[in-house]
């Protein structure tokens, strides 16, 4: 089970994009980068190939953040916030908030 999953909306702490909020779009390497929407945008020169019928040009793209430079957003106190496990009454493992307590997932 991951801190940070893909859809949770997340500050970034670090890097040149500190400050700025977005969505997780996928996790990857393994759980150690995410790819955070209008976030750590680059550009790419990109070769034409028309076997597959794509054109050639500069396109801006996310690239990912190590995953230990977002924090997941509180909406309740408006600040990224440390992520904890607990356990229910009924078995289900969640996520909460360290801060309030209050649960991440709301399955």
């Amino acid at each position: 089970m991951r801190k940070i999953r893909q859809g949770d909306e997340v500050v970034v702490i670090a890097g040149k994009d500190k400050g700025r909020r977005g969505t997780v779009l996928r996790v990857v390497d393994g759980g150690t980068r995410v790819v955070v929407e209008n976030v750590n945008k680059v550009k790419k020169h990109q070769k034409p190939n028309p076997m597959v019928g794509q054109t050639g040009g500069i396109i801006e793209m996310e690239k990912s953040v190590d995953i230990s430079n977002v924090m997941l957003f509180n909406p309740a106190s408006e600040k990224g916030d440390r992520v904890g496990f607990k356990q229910l009454e009924d078995g289900t493992k969640v996520r909460f908030f360290k801060s309030n307590g209050e649960v991440v997932d709301t399955k």
